[in-house]
């Protein structure tokens, strides 16, 4: 049916243009399963010119190919199967993708709300942070006020000795008590209260020296503090010559000394995490006289408070 004259290919070959030549074109048909039950059983010699049909008609040849392998396909079941596994196989990626995003999406919401409870706790620290410091403001505005009320000579005795090294000297002892008055204004905090040694010096000399006890003074608040100050066989190596020319005459004698020591407050607000420190430096001036032993000599207006 499908073969061709001499004529009509040459008039095809004419209508064309001319063209360079060509390397000649091969179709391989696979056998559908009719020629195969053919060729399986022995088809007869007059089959034979169907094959030429295949090599000299390529356009009809390729039509019948592609439809063959269609239909073969259809025919095969195992080309069936395969076609319809890599159907399933895209359903399986699309559910697979399915899967990942929601996986994103689990992980992007855990991460929001891990950022949102770090953007809480940074924001605590800093109102907590303004608020403490508001409070430690609000508080060095309530420095206790200390007043030294006065000092009392006991007793002092001066006579010759020798020192630790057996070195001949004079020797002198003193007996004190000083009084001062300690107040706490603050209306929201107690103070706790220590204080360095509290010291008589002739100059640079000490002569006496006594310690505070430590205390915790409540939120507006006051009391009394009365302190021992008293040095005993302390060598003088000639440093008061005014005890030196009034041997004979103790009752007389005017000593200069100065009463230095430091007062130390700490404040603990809100527990120990806010802590405000006061420091008060006071230095007085008094005169030991031997005829006002055992008298209060006032201090309040001899002192000075830094």
């Amino acid at each position: 049916m499908h073969a061709k004259t001499d004529s009509e290919g040459t008039s095809i070959d004419a209508s064309w243009p001319p063209r360079s030549p060509r390397r000649p074109v091969y179709y391989v048909q696979s056998p559908s399963n009719h020629d195969v039950e053919k060729m399986s059983y022995g088809s007869s010699p007059t089959a034979s010119p169907t094959h030429h049909y295949y090599h000299c008609s390529p356009i009809h040849h390729s039509r019948e190919s592609s439809t063959s392998r269609f239909s073969a396909s259809l025919k095969n079941p195992r080309s069936f199967s395969a076609w319809k596994h890599v159907q399933l196989g895209r359903g399986d990626d699309d559910d697979d993708d399915d899967d990942d995003d929601e996986m994103d999406g689990r992980d992007g919401s855990k991460a929001n709300k891990i950022r949102l409870y770090l953007c809480l706790v940074f924001l605590f620290f800093v109102l907590f942070t303004v608020f403490s410091l508001i409070l430690w403001g609000a508080s060095r505005s309530y420095k206790p006020k200390i007043l030294v009320k006065h000092i009392v000579f006991e007793n002092f005795h001066y006579q010759a000795g020798n020192d630790q090294s057996g070195l001949p000297t004079d020797m002198f002892s003193l007996n004190s008590t000083v009084k001062i008055s300690y107040r706490n204004p603050a209306t929201f905090f107690a103070v706790h209260v220590t204080s360095t040694p509290w010291e008589l010096h002739y100059f640079q000399l000490k002569i006496a020296s006594g310690q505070m006890k430590k205390f915790t003074q409540s939120r507006k608040s006051q009391r009394k503090v009365v302190t021992i100050v008293k040095g005993s066989q302390v060598p003088l190596y000639g440093g008061i010559p005014v005890l030196v020319a009034s041997r004979e005459h103790l009752n007389t004698i005017a000593v200069p000394l100065n009463l230095t020591f430091v007062m130390r407050s700490r404040a603990y607000i809100l527990g120990r995490l806010v802590k405000t420190k006061f420091y008060g430096r006071i230095r007085c001036s008094v005169t030991l006289r031997g005829n006002k032993l055992g008298k209060a000599l006032n201090l309040t207006d001899s002192c000075i408070y830094q």
